[in-house]
């Protein structure tokens, strides 16, 4: 079928049987929440849907449900996302393996309703495990086995699927829809150890005012995220037998001879494989690592791929202001204490606010990659072209001019 990726999101909803789905609206994601709306009304799906006030009480409602057994499916994107982050640090330490979808949107001031990544890596310390889906199909597959992961007896930790707004999420591509028995055996029901019951009164957290019981359950969270790794790894093997289709927490691409290498997420690399496929063709050894899962961070995975590359430029379509991309240090810290590191790590900031990135300008990333190798410091690139710079100046100047 061609959908849109919120179309392949609602049906990760529905396929997934998500029996409870609090909702609050905000563009890019409210057509998501429209057509499980529409689902319910029709008795085509059997959930609950409850339009909420705002996104902090759907997702306090979202983690309360989980806890009594529901299996929860919610949506937002930006600053409602913000807005409800509070309640994530809550829901992950609640132990409640919820599945919110983010719809990506760069974050206020300015405004805008084009994609980049602030919202959604402003959660990456929630306790939230990070899947990020590059084509409409991964969207509908990665809410299934994100629920698989989550919901592990070994690791009980809530997930995020993120999208690219508008680049995605009204963008129709053919996806595969599996049947529903075969869904069915991939993902059982979910059966929470110690639910909330009326007729069985449960103790499920306590006030803890004590250090060292807070560094436990803390602990006990992270190794639970780490875990979800191999669960990932295990859950996809499984999937690959019943549907056909094969995911890793990293996806490598044209990498097996590639000197330079470019590390990037979500639907960009789409632009950026084609970047690669052309250098290719004129016998450029580029290569490119696509990031799936980034939390947990998949490091000797990233280390792997990356080790004894000439050249490597990490592309982040984010900015922690006064510091740089978010995903570069992190590339860093991988290959860090590697002997034999690539000669360069470049970090590339580019397509914030939904900027469009083009295939020439992905090109130039490789060749700047090629010549800065022996740099001892190589200069960060924030990626504009010309003529957008441009056209910025004068935008800024008669901004000036009116204000005057």
């Amino acid at each position: 079928m061609l959908m849109t990726g919120n179309m392949a999101a609602a049906w990760g909803a529905r396929l997934g049987r998500a029996d409870y789905i609090p909702a609050y609206p905000i563009t890019p994601q409210t057509e998501i929440i429209e057509t499980i709306a529409k689902w319910v009304r029709l008795g085509e799906m059997d959930a609950k849907l409850v339009q909420m006030e705002s996104e902090h009480s759907m997702l306090t409602a979202a983690g309360a449900a989980s806890l009594a057994g529901a299996r929860v499916f919610t949506a937002t994107s930006s600053q409602g996302l913000l807005y409800a982050l509070e309640m994530l640090y809550n829901i992950s330490g609640w132990r409640a393996p919820m599945m919110l979808i983010n719809v990506a949107r760069a974050l206020a001031a300015p405004i805008t309703l084009e994609p980049d990544h602030n919202d959604v890596l402003a959660a990456r310390d929630t306790g939230f495990l990070q899947f990020h889906a590059e084509t409409c199909q991964e969207v509908l597959d990665l809410i299934l086995l994100a629920y698989r992961v989550a919901e592990d007896s070994s690791v009980l930790l809530p997930a995020i699927v993120n999208l690219d707004g508008f680049y995605l999420s009204f963008t129709r591509e053919k996806v595969t829809l599996p049947s529903e028995q075969d869904v069915s055996t991939f993902l059982p029901d979910y059966n929470p150890p110690n639910p909330f019951r009326a007729n069985m009164p449960v103790s499920k957290g306590a006030t803890v005012l004590n250090g060292a019981l807070y560094s436990y359950f803390k602990y006990h969270m992270h190794t639970s995220s780490i875990r979800a790794l191999s669960v990932f790894e295990e859950a996809a093997l499984q999937f690959e037998r019943i549907f056909g289709r094969s995911y890793s927490p990293v996806e490598p691409y044209m990498m097996d001879d590639a000197e330079f290498v470019i590390v990037i997420s979500n639907s960009f690399s789409t632009i950026a494989k084609q970047a690669v496929r052309r250098l290719r063709e004129r016998g450029f050894p580029a290569g490119l690592l696509k990031l799936r899962m980034l939390r947990p961070f998949p490091s000797s995975l990233v280390a792997r791929y990356l080790s004894a590359r000439r050249g490597v430029a990490v592309f982040d379509q984010n900015i922690s202001l006064g510091s740089g991309g978010i995903i570069y240090p992190e590339v860093v810290a991988s290959l860090y204490h590697r002997r034999n590191r690539p000669q360069l790590l470049l970090p590339v900031i580019g397509g914030l606010g939904g900027k469009q990135i083009t295939v020439e300008e992905m090109e130039k990333i490789f060749e700047a990659i090629k010549n800065e190798i022996g740099a001892e410091s190589p200069d960060p690139i924030f990626l504009m072209r010309q003529e957008e710079l441009e056209t910025t100046k004068n935008m800024v100047r008669t901004a000036k001019e009116v204000q005057i």
